[in-house]
C-alpha cells in the first residue's frame, strides 16, 4: 500500500471511529503525523486527496476540517469519473441509471406540483427549439432532474446527476445519428410527461424505462461499432 493511501485510510478510520467528527478541526500537522506514525509529506498528500473527495475542507489561514460528510456532497467527487467514462464503463453507469431513474419517476408522479408540471412542459418546448446538441442536453438534464428532485431526496438527485453528466450525455448523442436520436428523445420525453400529468405511476415508470433503455441501446451499439469497425462498415 502506498504511503499516501495508508495515510488516507488512517484519517478515514479516525472519522469512522468518531475521533474526528463532522465539522471538527484536524490536529496540527506535526501532531497528527506523529499520532498516525506518518511522515508529514505523506500526511499532506493524504489531506489533499481527501479534500478533493470532499471528506476534508481546507480553510485558508484557519486549518483543515472534516466536512459535513453529507452523502450528496461526497458523491460530487464522482462527477469527473462519469465525465471521462467511455465504453463499457459508460454503459455500466447508464445501466445503474436505468435501475434507479424510472422508479424515481414513478414516485414523482404523485409528488409533482402543478407548477412542476407546467415547468416540465416549458422545458420540453425549449428542448424542441434547441439549435445544438449542447443546448438540447442542457434541457434534457433539466427535464430529468426536475422530475427526480420532486422525490425530495438530495442523495438520489446527486447520484442521478453524477450517473449522467452533461459531458456524457452530449457524447452519447453525438455518437448516434444525432437527428434521429434527438427526435426519439423528444417523443419519449412527451410520453413521460403525459404519464406524469395523468398521475399514473406505473405508466411513468414504463415510459422512463423505455427512454433510458433506448439511450443504453444506442450506447451499446456504438460500443460494438468501436470494437468491430468492419461490422460498422457492413451495417
Amino acid at each position: 500500500m502506498a504511503l499516501t493511501d495508508e495515510a488516507m485510510d488512517k484519517i478515514k478510520a479516525m472519522i469512522v471511529a468518531g475521533e474526528l467528527a463532522p465539522g471538527s478541526r484536524l490536529p496540527k500537522e506535526e501532531i497528527l503525523a506523529a499520532q498516525l506514525g506518518l511522515s508529514r509529506s505523506s500526511l499532506r498528500e493524504a489531506v489533499r486527496a481527501l479534500t478533493a473527495m470532499r471528506i476534508l475542507v481546507t480553510r485558508q489561514g484557519d486549518g483543515t476540517y472534516v466536512s459535513s460528510l453529507e452523502p450528496h456532497l461526497l458523491l460530487e467527487s464522482l462527477s469527473f469519473a462519469s465525465d471521462v467514462s467511455q465504453g463499457q464503463t459508460a454503459l455500466q453507469l447508464l445501466q445503474v441509471r436505468r435501475l434507479l431513474e424510472p422508479q424515481a419517476t414513478g414516485v414523482a408522479a404523485a409528488l409533482l406540483t402543478a407548477d412542476d408540471l407546467r415547468e416540465l412542459g416549458a422545458i420540453l418546448e425549449r428542448s424542441r427549439a434547441a439549435a445544438t446538441v449542447e443546448e438540447f442536453v442542457v434541457h434534457d438534464i433539466a427535464f430529468h432532474l426536475r422530475i427526480v428532485e420532486a422525490v425530495g431526496n438530495p442523495v438520489l438527485s446527486m447520484l442521478l446527476r453524477v450517473l449522467s453528466t452533461r459531458t456524457q450525455r452530449a457524447r452519447i448523442v453525438r455518437g448516434t445519428r444525432t437527428e434521429r436520436a434527438v427526435e426519439h428523445a423528444h417523443r419519449e420525453h412527451e410520453e413521460i410527461l403525459r404519464a406524469l400529468r395523468a398521475r399514473d405511476a406505473a405508466l411513468a415508470v414504463s415510459a422512463a424505462t423505455v427512454h433510458v433503455a433506448a439511450v443504453e441501446q444506442w450506447l451499446a451499439a456504438d460500443l460494438v461499432d468501436e470494437l468491430d469497425p468492419l461490422c460498422a462498415i457492413e451495417g
